[in-house]
């Protein structure tokens, strides 16, 4: 098998295509050869080494720290082979989407039986791979976490990233309205086009005092963010009395510890720090609704570009710099 792997963190440049042997499922696990790795901001953090000392990433995640690694954290592909005490609804063949730190920037991966998930045959290898996994945390968020309201006011931050678009269109589907808040104007268009009613370019304008100027002074119900360290003071200063911060991601860094009490004065907010695992229940609802949003026309799943194996490091470049609109995947 070959496979992307780091012996040292850093740069792109550490990134490696290896020919390593095809491993074999233990008990419990699969074999899977992968169709499609999505690339995710969690897998520059993981190349970076930001996650040695997150707990949460390797306990929950299944993310590995011990160097050399294999780097890809979501994925789809086709089963290849069980091992022992698998459960009877997977059989060799099916159609699987891997997640949770299982090395998909490769040919093969070997998982654990419960970080996969059968596809529907409804859903091409593209959509799978761009879609589902990040359309699961879109919906959870928009439907569980914060359920949008019709005529809410919604701010998302990079709104033209793979999740940031799926954000702007499941607001829209509820009745909601959008602020996109992208970092340049190109991109701005780009939210437009896929529902956004405002648009925010960061790098031009002051972020809360648009949103505030946006909504009559009222400020917003929800933030959308998956940006972090860098764009939460903005935040807060955009929501309204009562309003919800949705965080999902730390793309400039982990925010700090704060004092509770900065929640009251600014107006009672609430705040989460969620991921989809409290959603996990509502996969079949979402599936189902994904499967007739995309057949009826109401959902479009982005897709930037697809890069093969050998391109990781130039696919990790472009994201990392910011230069992606919707979602990057790696092809064996």
């Amino acid at each position: 098998m070959k496979a992307i792997c780091i012996h040292a963190y850093g740069g792109p440049e550490v990134m490696q295509l290896q020919e390593t042997p095809t491993p074999v499922p233990e008990s419990g696990e699969v074999l899977v050869r992968i169709h499609a790795a999505s690339v995710n901001f969690l897998d520059v953090q993981h190349r970076r080494g930001e996650l040695v000392h997150q707990a949460f990433y390797q306990e929950k995640g299944g993310l590995s720290t011990f160097l050399p690694l294999t780097l890809g954290s979501q994925g789809v592909g086709t089963i290849e082979q069980l091992g022992s005490d698998c459960p009877p609804h997977l059989t060799v063949g099916d159609r699987v989407l891997l997640f949770g730190g299982t090395g998909t920037y490769a040919t093969h991966a070997v998982t654990k039986a419960d970080r996969v998930m059968p596809i529907p045959s409804e859903l091409n290898d593209d959509q799978a791979g761009a879609g589902l996994t990040q359309g699961f945390l879109a919906y959870a968020f928009t439907h569980r976490a914060y359920p949008v309201n019709p005529g809410d006011w919604c701010l998302v931050q990079a709104a033209a990233g793979g999740l940031g678009l799926l954000l702007v269109q499941m607001i829209k589907l509820r009745g909601g309205r959008v602020i996109a808040v992208t970092s340049t104007a190109v991109k701005g268009e780009i939210a437009r086009q896929y529902g956004a009613d405002e648009v925010i370019v960061s790098s031009e304008s002051n972020i809360a005092e648009e949103a505030r100027r946006i909504t009559d002074g009222r400020g917003v119900h929800v933030v959308y963010d998956g940006v972090g360290k860098d764009t939460f003071e903005a935040n807060l200063d955009s929501l309204g009395l009562g309003g919800y911060l949705i965080i999902y991601g730390q793309a400039s860094g982990f925010i700090p510890p704060v004092d509770l009490m900065m929640l009251q004065e600014k107006g009672s907010l609430f705040i989460t720090r969620t991921n989809g695992l409290p959603y996990r229940q509502h996969w079949p609802e979402f599936m189902s609704l994904l499967i007739k949003w995309l057949q009826e026309g109401k959902l479009d799943i982005p897709i930037d570009r697809k890069y093969s194996l050998s391109e990781a490091a130039e696919a990790h470049s472009r994201f990392e710099q910011r230069q992606s609109a919707g979602r990057i995947l790696l092809v064996p």
